[in-house]
């Protein structure tokens, strides 16, 4: 494939509308080979020979050297480089060495577990008989243990599995409850995998970084002290990260030796269709139409979309304007399919039966589906790390190839087609997790007692506040103190499952199937009003339903089956009050504060969005309660002589607060991975507690995850890019793309663009 011919070609077509913003060209890069310090076992260097590798990239050799010179290593190079390798034969090389040893693999999901274990059984198989027990003789010495097992295989695979491949969920709820069963296993752990650690941040990574710390604390008990190798997309704290996730020092190898084919990397921004509002035409029918010109060219290529509803859509307006010979050359991916359909749709596309797939975001991790030409990303995909995951699937041979991110109607996706330097040029992108939140850490500390009593020293795992928690929890009548040990309250059985490692509180609703009567799935306290409210349309494994009536007391939300053509989305009221204040700075002599607050937020209705065109069909009111809880936030003051500057000008100053509040939020994902819906926003031209106007941040999520602080760190860029995002934006008095906000519960009312303007550029004096 000719990369510019086919830019070239859209260019050209008579109804292109300057949807290009920019074109990237990444060159290509030779392989950049490195060395071994020492050896790998002779079998496992004879099966690497075998399958055609002779040597190893630098970022792969610098990787093992690490970790068999006894540290923990975090890979975070881009995708298809290589990462894999590096954790294979590390555990391959330790089996060979020591037939007692054993390692444990972690991944994200159930079925890039799976995927992981036929390239580790490929790699394998050529081995000598001294590791035949992991190819034919002996299943059970390599499987995956997660929700899918059959239970016949459970009992077989906790005695004799050499390398288990399992995800976070049932680490916490199934193995680390059940240690005595999987003693083999803990006594004799030489390493433990942890692939795409970018992945667990936010409330879901704070949970498995108590998880990991439960995991360190059993080895310890069974005599191990087993090394970590983790492997992620390349972030901008990768070394941190693990830290922080893993609770041990690491070393970051993060230069990357693979080679790559030239990339051109185009910025597709859909054309303004109302020039006062600068709207703009969907995402989704730009995608369509993408990928309808590269099937035409036969340019073998994957559509990434946001739900998997909007999967099936594209797919389905993309056949619409292929010919009939074509329109059997493309297929929807996505997980709700039953395994053998995606895998027969894989075959396919290994084969060429297939030239183009659209499936959901989930296909990002590293489940191989073959070399790729092109790829699209339907919006962006709310970091730096996840594009360039997306984009990374094509290109992996030394071939050119391209990727398009089309933009969103939302200042993040605006400002970066406006400024794309700030994508390829420094990775931004922090994973932040805590850890030590006390709504995440409390539950696992009651999970620790079960596993085994709890001791002082136990802080070592925990952190310093871990006395505290433990007299909290024995206060709590959770925990009883004998001995110097905490254990568990007899009134508490299996406590893991009392808790959702990826949400903040163990209450949850049931989402039940009105019609049948059962459950479909539980959904989290916290998000329920958001997801579950009555009207709302919920995604169940792809199937529309209609939220129909909302159990308050119960905790229980009916749902339909519902074939529609729109989507829901809140509208929301907050309140904030602050308790405390933990620092301050000052910033271009503007008060910057962090601190402890509690909010109310109030969902107050919700709009009706159609799926392809995102245009609002329709509004409507809700009744339901207020819900408060503590977090962490960032606030502001606001300058006098940007206040005095509104004034004279006879602009609106609380439109102007509104409007800083809306794009503020909407950029701060640029600084920390994070999605929108993780932080919210109040202003106010006066606040009881301080006296005076403020603009305040919030973490979204009971006790903070640490987003807040990031901003609070880097508040002049922050405020730069939000300042270049509505200054930049074409509109006239403020739009989607700049300071109105979807969830704004007072319909966007008042907002002053031009007042937003100057206060930012007086915070910036």
């Amino acid at each position: 494939m000719d990369a510019t011919a086919f830019l070239h070609h859209l260019v050209s077509l008579s109804d292109y509308r300057q949807q290009v913003a920019h074109i990237e060209r990444i060159p290509p890069q030779g392989a950049i080979f490195g060395k071994l310090d020492n050896p790998l076992h002779p079998s496992l260097q004879t099966c690497l020979e075998s399958l055609g590798i002779s040597a190893l990239y630098s970022h792969q050799a610098k990787a093992l050297n690490a970790t068999l010179a006894g540290k923990n290593v975090i890979i975070a190079t881009p995708s298809a480089s290589g990462k894999t390798l590096c954790y294979h034969l590390a555990t391959l090389d330790a089996l060979l060495h020591d037939k007692d040893s054993r390692a444990l693999y972690i991944f994200p999901t159930k079925a890039l577990a799976q995927d992981q274990l036929r390239s580790l059984k490929q790699i394998a198989s050529p081995l000598s008989p001294a590791l035949s027990a992991l190819s034919a003789g002996l299943p059970e010495a390599m499987a995956t243990f997660d929700g899918d097992t059959p239970q016949n295989e459970r009992a077989n695979i906790r005695k004799q599995a050499r390398i288990v491949l399992t995800n976070p969920d049932m680490l916490h709820l199934g193995i680390l409850p059940n240690h005595q069963s999987w003693s083999r296993l803990f006594r004799n752990l030489k390493y433990v995998v942890i692939d795409e650690t970018h992945i667990y941040r936010g409330v879901f990574g704070s949970h498995v970084a108590n998880v990991l710390r439960r995991l360190r604390r059993l080895c310890a008990a069974y005599g191990s002290n087993p090394q970590f190798i983790c492997c992620s997309a390349t972030i901008a704290n990768p070394q941190e990260h693990a830290q922080n996730i893993v609770g041990l020092p690491f070393e970051a190898i993060v230069e990357d030796g693979s080679p790559h084919g030239e990339k051109y990397f185009t910025f597709w921004n859909p054309p303004i269709i109302d020039e006062a509002k600068t709207s703009r035409r969907s995402s989704n029918s730009e995608a369509a139409f993408l990928l309808g010109e590269l099937v035409q060219k036969e340019i073998r290529s994957l559509v990434f979309a946001r739900t998997r509803k909007l999967t099936e859509l594209i797919y389905i307006y993309t056949r619409g304007q292929l010919s009939p010979s074509l329109r059997d050359k493309i297929s929807p991916y996505r997980a709700g399919y039953l395994p053998e359909d995606r895998r027969r749709i894989e075959h396919q596309f290994f084969d060429g039966e297939l030239l183009a797939l659209v499936a959901t975001t989930a296909l990002e991790l590293g489940i191989n589906i073959g070399d790729l030409e092109a790829t699209v990303l339907t919006g962006y995909p709310g970091s730096i790390a996840s594009a360039w995951q997306q984009a990374g699937r094509s290109g992996r041979s030394t071939h050119s190839s391209l990727s398009f991110l089309i933009a969103l109607e939302n200042p993040l996706d605006q400002y970066l087609m406006r400024n794309p330097d700030f994508f390829f040029s420094k990775n931004f992108d922090n994973a932040i997790i805590n850890p030590d939140n006390l709504y995440i850490l409390k539950p696992h500390l009651v999970c620790a007692a079960w596993e085994k009593p709890l001791e002082d020293k136990d802080k070592e795992f925990f952190g310093s506040s871990t006395g505290t928690m433990l007299t909290e929890l024995e206060q709590e009548s959770k925990l009883k103190r004998r001995q110097e040990k905490y254990y568990l309250s007899p009134s508490i059985t299996y406590p893991a499952q009392d808790i959702n490692i990826r949400a903040t509180s163990g209450q949850n609703y049931a989402v039940i199937d009105g019609r049948e009567g059962y459950l479909l799935e539980t959904v989290e306290a916290s998000v329920a009003f958001f997801q579950v409210h009555p009207g709302a349309i919920y995604l169940h494994q792809g199937e529309s339903y209609l939220i129909k009536e909302l159990d308050l007391a119960r905790h229980i939300a009916w749902a339909e089956p519902r074939s529609v053509d729109y989507y829901t989305q809140t509208m929301e009221i907050n309140d904030i009050r602050v308790t405390s204040l933990a620092k301050e700075k000052d910033c271009h002599k503007v008060k910057v504060y962090f601190g402890d607050v509690d909010v109310t937020n109030t969902v107050v209705g919700f709009k009706k969005k159609r799926q392809f065109t995102e245009e609002v069909i329709d509004e409507e009111p809700l009744d339901l309660p207020p819900q408060n809880f503590p977090t962490k936030a960032l606030w502001f003051d606001l300058p006098q002589k940007a206040i005095d500057r509104i004034s004279d000008a006879g602009l609106d100053f609380h439109g102007g607060l509104h409007a800083c509040e809306h794009a503020a939020i909407g950029i701060l994902p640029l600084f920390a991975l994070c999605d929108r819906n993780d932080i919210g926003g109040v202003s106010t031209p006066f606040h009881p507690d301080t006296g005076k106007a403020q603009i305040f941040i919030y973490d979204a999520h009971p006790g903070g995850i640490g987003i807040a602080e990031k901003g609070f760190e880097t508040i002049t860029e922050l405020w730069q890019a939000t300042l270049k995002a509505v200054e930049e934006c074409p509109c006239a008095d403020g739009c989607p793309s700049c300071v109105q906000s979807p969830k704004c519960g007072n319909n966007n009312q008042p907002l002053d663009k031009e007042a937003a303007i100057v206060l930012l550029e007086e915070l910036l004096a």
